[in-house]
């Protein structure tokens, strides 16, 4: 199975504006290879959905980050049979980051992700293939918030107010990459997690320090937290797919890794153990 891939706009109707998102699915089709921006997609535009019905996974980016930057994650996934759609988290990317760590994006983002989800379910293109009873949900630090808020957590403000968010009963499992989890520290704000998780961290990241995942989640309702891998060597940007060679520039943090970790190779590997969690659990 190859990968096709597709960029649309979501409608807000809170908001009133739209953001923009990429949806990768199976696709029979010869992969021709897609260009957008800087990042290379191993996947063909546009190209015909396979028969079939599939899972549908939505993937949460990093606060100040980009729906780009899992391709790794999203091409295995859709060749593997899932519709993966990854959105724009608006003002909290690259290109805007306005609400970047604020309490506004901690609101804002879980809704987004389900408005992501609504988007694959009513796209003409991808007809009857989405399956509304394998649906599940990935995220990479602000991202990992947003799919925990989705299956149930309840976050707290650093000013210790609650943060109303609305979890989405559709998403049935969740990966969590090195999330931010400083937001469900409060008493019980993990109760209502009724979905299994699976939580991979880095051994050195700094940014979502491994231990500080682990005391927060350990609040988790008893076997909903089905593995935590914690990667030797790991930091916080080697979730991310390799950057293009031209990006890959001392002081770019996201394309650096700690010495002696081989992103390559890392993300030759890892996005198996998440498709093998999803397949047992959905």
């Amino acid at each position: 199975m190859e990968s096709g891939i597709r960029q649309i706009a979501i409608r807000d109707p809170q908001s009133g504006s739209s953001f923009p998102a990429i949806v990768q699915y199976p696709s029979e089709a010869s992969s021709t290879g897609t260009l957008i921006g800087p990042y290379h997609f191993n996947a063909t535009l546009d190209a015909p959905i396979a028969p079939g019905r599939f899972p549908v996974c939505v993937i949460s980016h990093g606060g100040g980050g980009s729906h780009l930057l899992y391709r790794s994650i999203a091409g295995y996934l859709a060749r593997k049979g899932f519709i993966v759609v990854s959105p724009e988290h608006p003002g909290d990317n690259r290109n805007d980051g306005s609400l970047s760590n604020t309490d506004t994006a901690a609101a804002t983002r879980p809704r987004q992700a389900s408005l992501a989800i609504d988007a694959v379910f009513s796209d003409e293109f991808l007809g009857p293939a989405p399956d509304a009873r394998r649906v599940c949900a990935l995220g990479h630090s602000m991202g990992g918030y947003t799919a925990l808020a989705l299956v149930g957590g309840n976050p707290w403000s650093r000013r210790g107010t609650p943060i109303a968010v609305q979890a989405d009963a559709r998403v049935r499992a969740a990966v969590l990459l090195a999330p931010a989890t400083d937001w469900f520290l409060a008493p019980a704000s993990l109760a209502d997690v009724r979905s299994p998780i699976l939580v991979i961290t880095g051994a050195q990241d700094q940014v979502t320090p491994a231990r500080k995942i682990e005391q927060a989640l350990s609040a988790l309702p008893k076997g909903i937290l089905r593995d935590l891998i914690t990667v030797d060597g790991a930091g916080h940007y080697s979730f991310l797919t390799p950057f293009p060679a031209s990006m890959q520039r001392p002081g770019f943090l996201p394309a650096t890794d700690p010495d002696g970790f081989d992103r390559e190779q890392f993300h030759a590997q890892f996005p198996a153990t998440i498709h093998e969690f999803l397949i047992g659990v959905l």
